[in-house]
């Protein structure tokens, strides 16, 4: 820093914002948190530079670049204040919670489970995408730890754009070479313009950083035997070819890297936090809502897949249904004891292998079964249409939305989403039955996440299908134990 912290608590900017504290620097500029005075518990982050001309102008251009994107990994620019009388601009920003991926890897020892760096760079993948789709296309440049910020359930954002850059077809080299040394790709020290592919060179430059244990961020002889051996083989290739020294050996784009990790089973393999308090053995009952983005989804068909496949792999489940109009669990009821007339009002519990159905439950119910000997509680909570039952999706610890496997009814899905965004939706999860992946990639694109997936064939969800319990193990690895699989179940509807 070439200047002392000039702001103190209780100072305001622009006659809004009231700084609370200093919280970060580095090269030219300080960050300070502040209350916004016209929303009332509302905080921001508040970015001071230097306003000599070439700082001012990359500030402008900063809060320009940000202005114009528009993605859950990046923060929104809410207010710019150009030079005043002191000669200090002020970049006003979302105060992200958090803490930078620099701390959180010293602080765990340098040794990240191989499940969490996957997550990692899945999500920097998506940002990637997002950002290199762009037009023009955003190149970040510099994608070391500290410039990576780890919120709640270790979701990644993208915190400094100081150095990022608009991709200009015609020029040869960058105008200014920039980049943090052992992260930054050959080209930013004067080899040629850096682009999308410069981006993907730190991506692998920042894998294999966290795969030695912070020992090496480039690919040279030796290397290879610094990288963790837990780490999966599969990885290896894939960092060596993004740490390639030619731009055109290495990947072409974020969306390559992204089917290249999913088609040897490497997406969706990144660990969640489970719900504080709870670890592995399930003191409690950890709770899965399954909620359809619109009827005729399979919303209670995914309901008793995820159901059956707790029972088999884990210990008791209750499934409940809180439709107090549909009739699916009374038709199983029926089948499942061989009879033909209608079930008693009374008889709403019942037993299918394993699992134990819970027929038109209310609220109080769910409750008291949450106080009981159950490790899981899967309420099937139908079809949205602006019902009750959305408190109960949003207070889960696994919130699931079926979708439409059609793509031309994805938009239905964004819809939703969109019409809840009032509400975090940061644990939220989207199966889609049968979707291609390339259509799976897309939503994740429109969405904002890596936790779309699609969902394969199983016609009798009581049974037990390989691909289903592959997908399932993929789909929850890091929310639930490493499943042994205790029995397997035979159910015919026929």
């Amino acid at each position: 820093m070439s200047h002392p912290s000039r702001l103190r608590p209780g100072q305001r900017i622009g006659g809004r914002y009231e700084v609370i504290a200093s919280i970060g620097e580095g090269g030219m500029s300080r960050v300070y948190l502040a209350a916004d005075l016209k929303l009332p518990g509302k905080q921001w982050a508040v970015k001071e530079t230097p306003s000599r001309p070439e700082l001012l102008q990359g500030l402008q251009d900063e809060a320009e670049l940000l202005i114009s994107l528009n993605h859950p990994r990046l923060p929104r620019i809410v207010d710019f204040f150009a030079s005043d009388e002191e000669g200090f601009a002020y970049l006003v920003m979302d105060f992200i919670q958090g803490v930078t991926l620099e701390k959180y890897f010293k602080e765990n020892q340098y040794r990240l489970p191989a499940g969490t760096i996957l997550q990692i760079a899945n999500q920097l993948l998506e940002v990637l995408e997002y950002l290199h789709e762009h037009e023009p296309a955003v190149i970040f440049r510099d994608l070391k730890p500290s410039n990576i910020m780890l919120a709640r359930q270790l979701e990644v954002r993208l915190i400094d754009f100081g150095i990022a850059r608009n991709y200009k077809q015609d020029q040869y080299q960058d105008t200014v070479k920039l980049g943090t040394v052992g992260f930054a790709a050959p080209e930013q020290y004067g080899l040629g313009q850096s682009d999308a592919r410069s981006d993907l060179y730190g991506l692998g430059a920042l894998m294999l950083y966290l795969s030695t244990g912070g020992k090496c961020s480039e690919w040279k002889e030796g290397v290879q035997e610094l990288i963790r051996p837990d780490i999966p083989k599969g990885m290896i290739p894939i960092i060596r070819r993004l740490l390639s020294i030619e731009p055109e050996d290495r990947y072409q784009s974020a969306k390559e890297v992204s089917s290249v990790l999913d088609s040897i089973g490497m997406l969706g393999t990144g660990p969640v936090r489970l719900k504080a308090g709870r670890k592995p053995g399930f003191p409690g009952t950890l709770v899965i809502a399954v909620m359809g983005a619109g009827s005729g989804t399979g919303t209670t068909h995914t309901a008793i897949a995820v159901a059956h496949y707790l029972a088999r792999s884990y210990g008791k489940v209750a499934l409940v249904e809180m439709n107090l109009q549909s009739p699916a669990f009374g038709r199983i009821q029926r089948i499942a004891a061989g009879r033909t007339d209608r079930v008693q009002t009374g008889e709403r519990k019942f037993e299918v292998q394993g699992v134990d159905y819970w027929r038109q439950t209310g609220r109080a119910d769910v409750i008291s079964l949450l106080g009981g000997s159950y490790d899981f509680v899967v309420m099937d909570l139908g079809a949205y249409f602006g019902n009750d039952r959305l408190e109960e999706f949003l207070r889960a610890d696994i919130p699931i939305i079926v979708g439409s496997g059609a793509e031309w009814k994805h938009q239905d899905l964004a819809g939703l989403v969109q019409q809840l965004s009032s509400h975090p939706q940061h644990k939220w999860m989207y199966f889609l039955p049968l979707a291609p992946q390339d259509a799976v990639h897309r939503l994740r694109r429109t969405l904002g996440t890596s936790r779309v997936f699609s969902i394969p064939l199983q016609v009798d969800p009581f049974d037990q299908c390989d691909e289903m319990d592959r997908a399932f193990v993929r789909i929850f690895q890091g929310l639930l134990p490493v499943a042994e699989r205790r029995r397997k179940f035979r159910f015919g509807l026929s």
